[in-house]
């Protein structure tokens, strides 16, 4: 199948015929020596990999996160058929998004969500590159009608990272991956908030340049911190969800977005559910505290999120209950393709259970127009109404 052509969808998905399909948020199986092979070599023996102990234990050692024992699940069935996805063969894609009913999807890395764990600002630049130098020139290219990778970029080098911003831009890349928190693992004392004015510069040339900041959970802080009992749950929650909380509040009450008006950023894979409360207690905070805060502000926190502030979901039933207070065109949809916690290959039967009782208008922009206008996928002439 050419980039270009119509997607064919089987007959399972039925109800999403009706309905221009974006899922905003995708992943990719990178190969598994990629950045040994390619990143310099005064980073090789620091980059993610997997070491045996004297014992024969396997352990995933990444810098700046702690040690973790790499189980063998022994897995079946779908589990066992999400593993094996996430190809890097587009047409691959493809046909695993027809199952679905997927028209054109944003793609993130998988191993490479672990580019801004370290502390090196340097290896964190070096990480991202090998994934810049890969992704869009070497996999996707042609096909940039259905699919757009994300730019991975580390900003804490704010000159490197505005070089790099421009580099990709002129490579194509249409969007900017940044960790959801800049030094999520850095000491508290010592931690730069994405408020901290250092980073203006780069905010300026990203919205010169008119393109999405995404921000995908998981990044900038290790998720696996917490351990005993309902870690594994802990961590989903708390340690890798919840971290999208911050950056909503920084880009929005830190004045952020008052400064660079045309300035995008995305919350990906963090649910909606808590976004509608996070507004509601940033405007409460500006006004109740109005004495402390600073700077003053034009508007309220939650109407600079309405205006510049997007969010992805994948099966979000709560926040589809409180929607209509963020309101339904800054809200984007994904299956999380090929992830356990995604809704691939079952898609069509959570948007019907979760999205069933909404305007067939918000549906349509939730479902994919709004990513088609933000990401710039082109909409055939039977969605565009």
């Amino acid at each position: 199948m050419s980039a270009t052509a119509t997607l064919e969808r089987p007959a399972k998905p039925e109800a999403m015929k009706k309905y221009f399909v974006v899922s905003a948020d995708c992943h990719v199986n990178e190969p598994t020596d990629l950045w040994e092979r390619r990143i310099e070599a005064r980073f090789r023996h620091r980059i993610p990999r997997i070491e045996v102990d004297e014992k024969g234990e396997k352990w995933s050692v990444v810098e700046g996160h702690r040690p973790v024992r790499v189980r063998e699940l022994k897995m079946e069935g779908e589990d066992l058929e999400r593993a094996k996805a996430g190809h890097r063969d587009p047409a691959e894609r493809m046909r695993d998004h027809a199952r679905d009913g997927i028209d054109a999807e944003v793609i993130y890395p998988n191993k490479g969500l672990q580019h801004w764990t370290s502390p090196d600002v340097e290896l964190q630049a070096a990480l991202c590159r090998v994934w810049n130098d890969w992704a869009l020139p070497e996999v996707f290219r042609g096909w940039e009608d259905r699919m757009a990778p994300a730019a991975c970029i580390a900003p804490m080098d704010v000159e490197g990272a505005i070089k790099e911003v421009d580099r990709v831009a002129k490579m194509g890349y249409r969007h900017l991956f940044l960790p959801v928190q800049p030094q999520g693992n850095a000491p508290a004392e010592r931690r730069v908030g994405y408020n901290d004015k250092r980073f203006d510069p780069l905010w300026a040339a990203i919205e010169e340049r008119n393109m999405p900041i995404t921000l995908h959970v998981g990044t900038g802080k290790d998720p696996r911190t917490s351990t005993g009992l309902g870690g594994a749950v802990i961590n989903y929650v708390w340690n890798a969800l919840a971290t999208a909380i911050e950056p909503v509040v920084q880009f929005t009450a830190g004045g952020i977005f008052e400064r660079f008006p045309n300035l995008k950023v995305v919350t990906v894979e963090a649910g909606i559910g808590w976004l509608p409360w996070t507004l509601w207690a940033a405007d409460e905070g500006y006004k109740k505290h109005h004495m402390f805060v600073y700077p003053k502000l034009e508007m309220l926190p939650s109407e600079y999120w309405r205006r510049q502030g997007y969010s992805s979901f994948q099966d979000d039933p709560i926040g589809l209950e409180l929607y209509r207070w963020v309101g339904s065109d800054h809200l984007l949809w994904g299956n999380d393709y090929p992830h356990h916690e995604g809704t691939w290959p079952h898609s069509d039967e959570a948007i019907e259970r979760t999205m069933g009782h909404l305007p067939e208008d918000d549906k349509r922009k939730i479902l994919g127009l709004n990513a088609a206008k933000l990401y710039g996928f082109p909409v055939p002439p039977e969605y565009a109404r």
